[in-house]
């Protein structure tokens, strides 16, 4: 028989091959390492394999936090009016109108009303709510926390904190506890609490504010706003700027710089005439770099942009400088125009931490992968010693072990980072998948030998429907752990039904194949 013939005819010993090389290819091929998705260029180190580990396996830190914030529900709301009512309950609670947001829901009295501040009590929110026209609202119309709009806007937000920061890697993910309560799951491999910390706690609203003195005294006119800015520049430390970013605005952005700054006399009187260090009861006239409403960095217009200003040639440049304290301060100022707002502050206080080190992150690697042989190992002793056949024993073997390599490609090739939970689903699907080939194994030899195919098939096809039903068993079993907020256990229950899964439709089809050459003469 040709080759060809060879392959139609054992097609699942041929698909079986095709996907071990397969998973040889993404496990191992720099092609494959993990990547930031806009280069390709690799932004972790993963070993000699492409895999990528969880905290657990790799050290770091895990954050789980509510987002700080009232919400009133069951409210009647107009559509079309959630400008006017966030406008008034803002105005009356003396926060900013980004700070309130207003739903209007599918039917009447289905409405929400949230403000994402940890500044606001229930009792004022209440006061008002009442102020705005709901003078129905009560206290059990008003619950702590967001709205789930809220959380999935949130971690879209600190995804891109966390994809732009110096470290790059890190996953946030929504949990919803059996109450209802929606948290945000942050792990980041490598970091320290203090690290992560600092980089999701705060909000990140950066505005450029304009303060100058007038007939009243001193006040501040927003200069530049994130809406503004078309493009961001690499951090530097460089003469003469010190720590800085320049940024570009974009063409409205810059004419309503320019003009500010005319208005206000920056241009003017107010060239090189901040002094904000020296005496800041007296400043001058200071370009104010503001985080979250905490000025961060204070700094003069020099003479050559008034100049520009002035002249207009700065409506064709559009260029300017951000500067900070120190290039850290810098880098994270970047991360926040590039990321954006999030919508509501984390309660880190409310919520947990994790923190594992990196040495003893290793030491789990390598006990699970001692683990991981021995079981491998016991296994085998005991499959040799129930047949005594190595014909019968050793393809069994090697396919248990074809299907946890295939297990790993899977995982590298999604990118799924291995955890503890996630090597004892490796070791259940070892466990299960034996079993399921001792049944077949079994099956196929209790009435001795076998000399055809017809026979073969026959018994194989027993055995089978005997491992369909125990695999969708499991399958349905698993499916509540993999597909609901239950942490770790979601990394066992999904490579416990992929292993399954692959058992079923590969490896144990792939098995019966090579038995049947072993044990059969075509007649």
């Amino acid at each position: 028989m040709s080759t060809l013939g060879l392959v139609r005819k054992h097609w699942r010993i041929t698909l079986l091959v095709v996907l071990v090389a397969v998973s040889a290819v993404v496990l191992f091929a720099p092609q494959f390492a993990p990547g930031d998705g806009e280069g390709g260029e690799q932004v972790a180190e993963t070993g000699p394999t492409n895999l990528q580990f969880g905290l657990e396996l790799s050290g770091g830190t895990r954050i789980r936090a509510p987002l700080a914030g009232l919400t009133a529900e069951g409210l009647d709301v107009d559509p079309g009016q959630e400008a006017d009512i966030e406008s008034a309950i803002a105005e009356e609670l003396g926060i900013s109108g980004r700070d309130v947001n207003v739903y209007p829901g599918e039917s009447e009295d289905d409405g929400r009303i949230e403000v994402t501040t940890d500044t606001v009590s229930e009792e004022e929110f209440l006061a008002a709510l009442r102020a705005a026209g709901y003078d129905e609202v009560d206290e059990g119309d008003v619950r702590q926390g967001v709205t789930e709009e809220t959380v999935d806007d949130a971690v879209e937000v600190l995804e891109d904190k966390i994809r732009e920061s110096p470290f790059a890697t890190g996953d946030v993910q929504k949990s919803t506890s059996s109450t209802g309560e929606h948290f945000v799951v942050v792990e980041v491999p490598g970091q320290d609490r203090e690290t992560v910390i600092d980089l999701i706690e705060d909000r990140g609203f950066v505005e450029v504010y304009a303060h100058h003195p007038t007939d009243d005294g001193y006040t501040n006119t927003t200069a530049i706003q994130p809406d503004d800015i078309q493009s961001i520049g690499q951090p530097a430390d460089e003469p003469p700027y010190g720590p800085h970013v320049s940024i570009t605005l974009s063409e409205n952005g810059a004419e309503d710089f320019s003009q500010v700054m005319q208005e206000t006399g920056f241009t003017q009187e107010g060239v090189e005439a901040c002094r904000w260090e020296q005496n800041p009861d007296d400043p001058g006239y200071c370009l104010l770099t503001v985080v979250d409403g905490e000025v961060v960095y204070s700094a003069s217009l020099g003479e050559s942009l008034a100049a520009s200003m002035e002249s207009g040639a700065y409506l064709n440049d559009r260029s300017f400088v951000m500067s900070g304290e120190s290039i850290d301060d810098v880098r994270t100022l970047r991360v926040n125009l590039l990321a954006g707002t999030t919508p509501a502050p984390l309660d880190i206080e409310a919520g947990t931490q994790y923190y594992l080190e990196p040495s003893l992150a290793d030491d789990f690697k390598l006990y699970s992968l001692v683990t991981g042989l021995i079981s491998v190992v016991a296994v085998s002793g005991v499959v040799a010693i129930r047949y005594g056949r190595p014909r019968i024993a050793g393809p069994m073997i090697l396919t248990a072990a074809a299907e946890v390599f295939l297990l790993l490609g899977f995982a590298a090739a999604v990118g799924y980072p291995l955890d503890l939970a996630a090597i004892a689903g490796f070791i259940a699907v070892v466990g299960t998948g034996v079993d399921d080939l001792i049944i077949i194994a079994d099956e196929i030899l209790q009435e001795g030998d076998v000399s055809t195919g017809r026979v073969f098939e026959s018994r194989f096809r027993k055995a089978f429907w005997v491992i369909g039903a125990a695999a969708a068993t499991t399958i349905i079993a698993m499916s509540p752990l993999a597909f609901m907020s239950l942490g770790d256990l979601t990394g066992f229950a999904l490579f416990t039904i992929v292993g399954v899964l692959i058992g079923v439709l590969v490896t144990r089809p792939a098995y019966g194949d090579v038995l049947r050459i072993l044990l059969t003469i075509d007649r």
